[in-house]
């Protein structure tokens, strides 16, 4: 077999254990239950244009996410694994393109590296696993960062279409978000003036926009107002005080802890370029500092805004790590704390977890097998660092404990399996009941308890045969099931209904049966 072939196989079989897992998945209730449960419900009521609450019009987002994961389930089987696919091939062509970033920005030598650094960055590895659009917009802005470099040197319609088309498909996902790594690329859009004069790039932005344009005429008809609007009223109030309102400096110390254990390197590359180059690389540069104080000024903060800049970061923790062993006394530096203090701290956490953790965090055997396994490897390869010589050989030891970390996360299932608790209760209530030839209702009159929503929407996932949502128990017929709120004591003065399941783990719902008399 061809060498070079050889090569590219084992490029791509490498990422195998951080992407793929084909275990038993279950959801976190926001954003990707909310998400998913909108597609199942256009599944259901066959509705591809209107995003709902059972029957009540969601008009504060588009339909992006929702309409892709339902066509997903529409075409492969309505499961959770399908449902994540469009996050998985996101996170696969982000990955890619920035291999590619990478052979255009430094040379074609150790490309992958800084694919690898992507993979393994531990914001990045959640969201390639949520069902949600932050992957697919990060991802869409990496094509439109792609595009922009091949456009230095070739100006061909393709890569101007490209950079046009990604703006639109972008607002498709994340609506008014794009206008951040716009306006971070503006300063070099206003210099290179020839690309936003070019008639292929206004092609590439209506052919991007074409979706949304498509949505919103099959949309507005259903509606008081332009679908714009309530757009813009979402963006009015992330804009002004509200939950996730946080600090200005909310990012200085969010981003390095969500990129870790990649953060430093990130920093130590971006300072060198300034340092050392007489030309700095507006995009390696200029672009990650522009973006994070740009998303600084904005009222709501959280960490996934940061993900369309997670492959210049990881880029420029590849140059990082290469200054750092370049310079003496960083390499002395490097060494003692990759040789001698993470292998303790990961031990001492080993220890810290058998004496005061373990009952209170509640992993099954399967997580916790994986995860002592993870670190006590990742500590006895970390022991050796200092014993390697060559670049190469270094990265690849010390990418050795976050790639370890992260591959026994996901085939855990503490990234994958994140309701597990409440998945097993409902698929033994579901065996041991015969729901699955059942519809089941929601009784919504007392839906205003702290923390039933969310409670409520992953039950709903799991629930088999979803029903509809009734106004009180008068509605539900007998021999008929729903989920419902309220205290044993003034339900067991109902004589008509039995509880089938009212466990820890469900509260504040229970499953009750109306029976036949």
């Amino acid at each position: 077999m061809n060498t070079k072939l050889i090569k590219s196989i084992y490029k791509i079989i490498i990422f195998f254990p951080l992407l793929l897992y084909f275990g038993k998945r279950s959801y976190i209730a926001y954003d990707e239950g909310f998400y998913a449960l909108q597609a199942k419900w256009m599944l259901q009521h066959n509705n591809w244009i209107i995003p709902v609450w059972w029957d009540q019009f969601v008009l504060d987002r588009t339909i992006g996410i929702q309409f892709l994961i339902a066509k997903f389930q529409h075409i492969f089987g309505e499961n959770s694994f399908t449902a994540h696919l469009p996050s998985t091939i996101a996170a696969i062509s982000m990955l890619f393109l920035t291999y590619k970033l990478h052979e255009e920005l430094i040379g074609r030598k150790n490309a992958i590296f800084s694919a690898l650094i992507l993979a393994t960055t531990y914001i990045w590895l959640d969201f390639a696993h949520l069902a949600t659009q932050d992957m697919i917009f990060a991802c869409l802005v990496t094509s439109g960062l792609y595009s922009l470099v091949k456009l230095r040197e070739e100006k061909k319609s393709l890569y101007l279409i490209l950079f046009g088309s990604w703006i639109g498909l972008a607002f498709f996902m994340k609506t008014f978000l794009i206008a951040i790594p716009l306006l971070s690329l503006l300063p070099y859009l206003i210099y290179s003036r020839q690309i936003i004069n070019s008639k292929f790039f206004y092609l590439g932005i209506f052919l991007g926009f074409l979706p949304f344009m498509i949505w919103s005429y099959h949309i507005n008809p259903y509606l008081d107002k332009n679908i714009i609007f309530f757009l813009i009223d979402k963006v009015n109030t992330l804009s002004s005080k509200n939950t996730f309102t946080n600090p200005f400096y909310y990012y200085i110390w969010n981003i390095p802890i969500n990129f870790l254990p990649w953060s430093i390197f990130s920093l130590v590359g971006i300072i060198y370029q300034f340092k050392t180059n007489k030309r700095i690389n507006y995009l390696l540069g200029y672009f990650p500092i522009f973006f994070i104080f740009i998303l600084s000024l904005f009222s709501t903060k959280t960490p996934y805004y940061s993900l369309p800049i997670a492959s210049i970061l990881s880029i420029n923790a590849y140059l990082g790590i290469k200054t750092t062993l370049k310079i003496n006394h960083l390499k002395l530096l490097f060494f003692q704390f990759t040789s001698k203090i993470i292998p303790v701290f990961i031990i001492f956490t080993i220890i810290f977890y058998f004496l005061f953790l373990k009952q209170s965090i509640n992993l099954n055997l399967k997580e916790e097998v994986f995860l002592i396994t993870g670190f006590v490897i990742s500590a006895l390869v970390l022991i050796n660092v200092r014993n390697t010589k060559k670049f190469r050989s270094i990265f690849l030891t010390f990418l050795a404990c976050p790639y370890l970390m992260g591959s026994c996360m996901v085939q855990s299932g503490l990234l994958t399996d994140r309701s597990r608790d409440l998945r097993e209760t409902i698929e033994y209530i579901s065996t041991k009941e015969g729901l699955h030839n059942h519809s089941i209702h929601v009784i919504k009159d007392n839906l205003s308890f702290d923390n039933s929503t969310s409670k409520l929407i992953k039950i709903l996932l799991m629930t088999p045969n979803l029903g509809q949502d009734l106004n009180n128990l008068n509605e539900l017929r007998p021999n008929e099931y729903a989920w419902m709120i309220e205290s044993d004591n003034k339900f067991n003065k109902r004589k008509n209904y039995e509880i089938i399941a009212t466990k820890n783990n469900l509260n504040p719902w229970k499953l009750i049966k109306k029976k036949n008399l």
